[in-house]
């Protein structure tokens, strides 16, 4: 099998929109939850979220295309264009059976949502007059952002979009990771995008129970693990990946950010919303990755936790990973605590961090959480607050999403060596 590298990222988040912005963010615990502002929320229970702020789509897109793109296609675009750039790839003056071997797979929970939501809500305000926008159908559809890309770059190789819900991007990532691993290609664009701070997210996540309602006090509202969490902080942005055949990259000079090495997926088979409470199906995802990686559970330096400030599913979590690393004290950390839920693109974010973990040897803190639930397994080592600096070889990331999906990557810090 071929060895894969992540040679280049980027990054539109709550917390910045470049790399560097975004990770400086992270590490010194900043909280990225504030009042909604892009949407008059006034009416409804949960008024806040984890915003994207100061992007400019004209800084990537003529302004003349860009009313062909749903919000989280312009995001995707942003994002994947940054890390083809910080990868160091021209792909227009590259040979053409290069580019036949380059491909993108792309995730998103909700794809254009905004756009539906905007396009029905004129439809019926115009009295059932169809005045329909003739881009309505590819702003709107989910593989999209994934075909855009592709069109972008002129890359010829594998092309498709991942949804499986909140571990869209990670099962996009594991997917990539697979092409290049078999051969199928030398270089994967591989992410996430979500844009779904619109009202009939926040309306029918809220009539679920699993938002925050702390209107009060947003900043602090996604608290993992607390015994006082009443659920996610809804976010929004996109996460790009470079993943390159390891020798390929190395032929071209590439700087390497990480190594992924294992990626596991699973279901819960439990439950449409629900997780179970051992986290069955979590463990068995964080065990496939292990054993894909060839490494055993004592390895792992530190867990990006899915954690998304949920009651059942912060425990279910956190008892999927007792069971698995035993006695191990592995470092748990949840980052959401100050991106919020990017829902689909939250895997991509997060193995961004991950790749940034072991690269700089920091594992970041986790914010807002005071008094941990008494139901948290004895013997976790939890970072809250402050970043820690540890050496970290081993990073691994969860994502899980409603209809049961899990998926779980690795990632190795980067030497000669194999």
């Amino acid at each position: 099998m071929k060895r894969v590298v992540v040679t280049g990222m980027g990054v539109i988040s709550p917390l910045g929109n470049s790399v560097d912005e975004f990770w400086e963010n992270i590490v010194n615990g900043k909280s990225g939850a504030a009042t909604i502002t892009k949407k008059d929320v006034s009416k409804f229970k949960t008024q806040f979220g984890c915003e994207v702020n100061n992007f400019n789509p004209e800084e990537f897109i003529d302004k003349k295309e860009l009313k062909k793109y749903d919000l989280h296609t312009q995001y995707a675009i942003a994002a994947s264009d940054m890390a083809i750039k910080d990868a160091g790839l021209d792909f227009a003056t590259m040979d053409i059976t290069d580019r036949y071997d380059a491909g993108v797979i792309w995730a998103t929970g909700n794809g254009g949502m905004g756009t539906f939501e905007d396009q029905l809500m004129e439809f019926h305000a115009s009295d059932g007059v169809p005045r329909f926008s003739p881009f309505f159908i590819p702003k709107m559809i989910v593989d999209i952002a994934a075909g855009v890309i592709s069109i972008r770059h002129k890359l010829h190789g594998p092309n498709y979009c991942t949804v499986s819900a909140c571990a869209s991007s990670n099962t996009a990532l594991i997917a990539a990771f697979d092409t290049i691993r078999m051969d199928k290609a030398k270089i994967m664009v591989a992410g996430g995008s979500e844009a779904a701070i619109i009202y009939s997210a926040l309306g029918g996540f809220g009539a679920a129970q699993a938002l925050s309602k702390r209107n009060d006090d947003p900043a602090t509202a996604s608290r993992p693990f607390d015994k006082t969490r009443d659920g996610f902080v809804m976010g929004e942005g996109a996460g790009a990946l470079i993943l390159e055949d390891y020798d390929f990259a190395v032929a071209r000079g590439a700087k390497i950010y990480a190594e992924i090495v294992g990626g596991g997926m699973a279901a819960d088979a439990y439950h449409l919303t629900g997780t179970p409470p051992d986290g069955m199906g979590a463990a068995l995802g964080m065990r496939k990755a292990l054993k894909e990686a060839g490494i055993t559970p004592d390895k792992i330096d530190y867990v990006n936790a899915h954690a998304t400030s949920t009651g059942l599913g912060d425990m279910s979590e956190l008892n999927a990973i007792k069971s698995v690393f035993g006695d191990h004290t592995v470092a748990i950390s949840a980052t959401k605590s100050m991106t919020g839920h990017l829902l689909g693109a939250a895997g991509a974010i997060e193995s961004i961090v991950c790749a940034l973990a072991v690269k700089n040897d920091m594992i970041p803190g986790t914010i807002n959480t005071r008094e941990l639930d008494e139901n948290v397994p004895e013997g976790l080592n939890i970072i809250l607050g402050d970043s820690v600096n540890q050496t970290i070889n081993y990073a691994l990331n969860n994502t899980f999403g409603f209809g049961g999906h899990t998926a779980t990557s690795i990632f190795k810090k980067y030497t000669e060596e194999n």
